[in-house]
């Protein structure tokens, strides 16, 4: 009886070990299967979004650029000068400095006559005032042409402005490297058989796409993609020699053009494919291991599990703490560099005409008027306005950089003011004011710059939200003293006439995660991260606060003898 009682038991105990612990595990292999598929999927979607979105808007401010090349050339000179075969070459020569897009310009009068060109082709005398070109780009102002053989019999594509004058209307057109076009679409390539390439409305590719499209063929799978839409499309479908693809597709142009980035859909799936086969291994494997090793190790595997989940939950919320401020220098050094961009271009414009205005000086064309000496005026205030731009990004490039500072010592004396300097447009919008005391006889420091750079943003940026909580965009006060205290220490003080903070919350500020702020608005590690930096500084960071009155947060610092 009681060896038939030990027996059941047994059985239902190894049923019990057996059963609950496979039935979770097939679970969450299902599951977790599901969501990965429909992760990479997503995952993939958002990737050739992103390619199609970031080539797009290549593309059309290349096309931009080039326009508004011919468009100064357009602006800057009278059509009586443009005659000149020799000037019209040294135009082509100098914006070739800044871009090698164009192969040859060209001037028309407004009956469409060639009366200037530079470039390899015999083209002057030839009449285009019927073409169709010519007409739109007289009625509209500018023209982007597709790709076409013209007189010259090569494909190629033009772009073309006008310009109004008294006698009638004038054209600049000047015909675009199309190898370099090329080069410039097709650069995307994604894994083995990724490609992007254009077409126009009718199907007829503007580039090449390997290894079966040349310049004006007709893309038999034009009609699979070539449909209005807003924005990016994804979608699979299959072309006309069988291939599966999976295609992302955006206009350009006016809806004239379609940029197309397509994969093929087995190497998309490649990863996915070869998961899932790892997955039914893996339960198979599973399934196996779990009968055996139930007899003996199911208590420890559980407590095991349990420990391990812990580890893992908190390792995952540093993780994430650790990206977000990651980010947050990421996003200052992506911002800084595509503010670079347009200002390097506003440089060029500036110094171009200020070149033009001395040329026309110089020659006698441009006479001394009061109209003149304003317009230098305004040139003088872009050059200045253009270099303040350029001492703001090298700020946020230099907060962005995570590394240590090549220099052993901080002169605060001129750290503290350029810290400052990051934050004092925001201070100026929400109508604070910004009090600075810094002393002048106080040593340096020892310290990495970026980490002190560090702590008093997240000091600055707690003390804007703080006084806009109490005073909102009037009445706010911000006071950033720095003075020699006892011997060998230096006293950083950052006062604010805020909200202050409240009494039960004074014990737990400096505690990882903990935040007063919103949802969505605040980490909690700001000033976790601050007393870590002033701790291993061989500092001390304190505060003083008066509820409904302001607070201020003092940091003790070792000078440098």
């Amino acid at each position: 009886m009681q060896k038939t009682h030990y027996s059941k038991l047994r059985r239902i105990i190894l049923a019990n070990m057996i059963l609950l612990p496979l039935v979770p595990f097939v679970l969450v292999l299902i599951i977790g299967n599901y969501y990965f598929k429909d992760s990479l999927k997503s995952n993939t979607i958002a990737k050739m979004q992103r390619i199609v979105e970031d080539h797009s808007q290549l593309i059309t401010m290349f096309l931009e650029e080039r326009k508004a090349d011919l468009q100064l050339i357009a602006d800057s000179y009278n059509f009586d000068r443009l005659y000149n075969t020799d000037l019209v070459g040294k135009m082509l020569e100098h914006i070739q400095k800044n871009s090698t897009a164009f192969n040859d310009i060209g001037i028309f009068n407004e009956a469409g006559v060639h009366v200037a060109y530079y470039g390899p082709y015999d083209l002057k005398g030839k009449v285009y005032r019927d073409a169709t070109w010519f007409t739109t780009v007289v009625h509209r102002g500018y023209y982007i042409s597709d790709v076409f053989l013209g007189y010259r019999k090569v494909p190629h594509f033009i772009i073309a402005v006008a310009k109004k004058h008294d006698t009638g209307t004038w054209v600049v057109r000047a015909t675009i490297n199309s190898q370099l076009f090329d080069d410039l679409v097709g650069k995307v390539r994604i894994g083995a058989t990724g490609q992007a390439y254009i077409v126009n409305r009718e199907g007829i590719l503007q580039t090449r796409r390997f290894p079966d499209g040349n310049l004006m063929d007709k893309d038999l799978d034009a009609g699979k993609y070539l449909t209005p839409h807003e924005g990016i499309r994804t979608f699979i479908d299959t072309s006309v020699n069988g291939t599966k693809y999976w295609y992302a597709t955006a206009w350009l142009k006016n809806n004239e053009w379609m940029l197309v980035v397509r994969q093929e859909r087995a190497e998309v799936f490649r990863t996915l494919t070869a998961a899932t086969y790892l997955v039914m291994l893996i339960a198979i494997l599973g399934g196996l291991v779990i009968v055996p090793v139930a007899f003996y190790t199911s208590g420890r595997i559980v407590t095991r599990m349990g420990k391990t989940y812990e580890e893992k939950r908190q390792l995952g919320q540093q993780l994430i703490a650790a990206a977000r401020l990651a980010e947050i220098g990421e996003m200052s050094a992506g911002v800084a560099h595509e503010i670079n961009n347009p200002l390097q271009i506003i440089r060029l414009e500036q110094n171009m005409i200020e070149s033009i205005l001395a040329d026309l000086k110089e020659s006698g064309e441009l006479k001394d008027s009061k109209d003149l000496s304003e317009l230098l005026d305004s040139l003088n205030q872009i050059k200045l306005q253009v270099h303040r731009c350029a001492d703001i990004t090298q700020s946020l490039l230099k907060f962005a950089r995570q590394r240590e500072s090549t220099t052993p010592s901080v002169d605060l004396r001129t750290f503290i003011p350029e810290v400052i300097g990051l934050v004092r447009r925001r201070a100026e919008v929400e109508g604070i004011t910004i009090k600075e005391e810094i002393s002048k006889t106080i040593p340096m420091v020892e310290g990495n710059a970026s980490q002190i750079q560090q702590v008093l943003l997240n000091l600055f940026n707690n003390a804007f939200d703080a006084i806009l909580a109490r005073h909102g965009s009037q009445g706010g006060e911000l006071t950033i003293s720095a003075q020699l205290a006892d011997t060998g220490w230096i006293r950083i003080s950052i006062t604010d006439n805020g909200v202050g903070i409240s009494p039960e919350n004074r014990e737990k500020i400096f505690t990882p995660f903990f935040t007063t702020k919103p949802i969505g608005k605040g980490t909690g590690l700001g000033l976790s991260v601050c007393y870590g930096i002033i701790n291993q500084m061989g500092g001390r960071i304190q505060f003083a606060s008066e509820f409904g009155k302001g607070t201020t947060f003092t940091i003790l610092l070792p000078g440098v003898d």
